[in-house]
């Protein structure tokens, strides 16, 4: 890269929260550091007693008090903790991008740019967000994933889901809604170019390994692993889309669509849209 392109790039960082999910901070870790520079990724532990990934390296990991609340009382106070996380970064940083461990923002490859170069072109005024990928298992005929392998290389099918169109991109200071959904005062709008991929519901027996963990289960959070389990229904239930025409329909219907309720959030309108994930992010993530 010239030094001229170098010095294009805007400044960015990406913050998440997690607690025993150290498999998926790994592959976060991967991902992002070779996006934007280890030393841009900001992980914050969710409880004194929470391993640092093996691979760290320059990645700044911080450990927080743990504090077992319902999930709700705990999705408030995670993303009220990382909206002020943020707020702080953006006085030294350009962007800063708010993501769970098993979520990974990608980049179009037909741009041909990385994240941060992309990322470093745009509009964000204040937020933007990446089309929901929520990646699942066919349990017809995809097998147990291999850990050691890249997931877009072993799972070929996603529910576009509005559930995972955030507003995960930010250059001003804002207050997240639980789980990044959405961004309160703001409207949200969907980058042509841009994927947020999700991977909780990648593999079933993962999901169910997910019922053995007591902290989980503890703080209420049965129900939001069920509705990774109803992903990988839909999916293996489902005649797949094969066209890429489809996304760009979604994005469409999710950018002037939403619901009545709250008219900073996108919505399918209750439409279960399977697809095929193009040939094209094969081993991205």
């Amino acid at each position: 890269m010239s030094s001229t392109a170098t010095k294009s790039l805007k400044k960015i960082a990406v913050i998440t929260m997690a607690r025993n999910d150290d498999f998926f901070l790994t592959r976060w870790i991967e991902y992002y550091g070779k996006e934007l520079g280890e030393e841009n990724l900001y992980i914050y532990l969710d409880g004194e007693d929470q391993p640092i990934p093996a691979n760290s390296g320059q990645v700044n990991v911080f450990h927080e008090k743990r504090v077992a609340e319902h999930v709700v009382k705990a999705e408030k106070r995670r993303l009220g903790f990382l909206s002020k996380v943020a707020k702080s970064l953006l006085e030294s940083y350009d962007i800063v991008i708010g993501v769970d461990a098993d979520e990974y923002l990608v980049v179009d490859p037909v741009t041909g740019k990385g994240l941060a170069a992309y990322l470093s072109e745009i509009k964000i005024n204040p937020c933007v967000s990446g089309l929901g990928i929520d990646v699942g298992q066919d349990r017809n005929t995809e097998p147990i994933l291999d850990r050691s392998k890249p997931f877009l290389g072993q799972r070929n099918y996603a529910l576009l889901s509005s559930r995972y169109t955030k507003p995960s991109v930010i250059s001003k200071p804002v207050n997240w809604g639980s789980g990044f959904h959405r961004v309160k005062g703001h409207n949200f709008t969907i980058d042509p170019n841009l994927y947020l991929f999700h991977f909780g519901s990648v593999d079933y027996d993962m999901i169910l390994d997910r019922f053995k963990d007591k902290d989980r289960m503890a703080t209420g959070r049965a129900g939001h692993i069920k509705k990774r389990a109803r992903t990988i229904d839909i999916i293996t239930n489902s005649e797949p889309k094969v066209d890429e025409k489809w996304l760009r329909l979604a994005r469409t219907l999710q950018t002037f669509a939403r619901p009545i309720w709250a008219w900073n959030k996108p919505t399918m309108l209750k439409w279960k849209l399977v697809v095929r994930i193009p040939e094209k992010f094969k081993g991205i993530v």
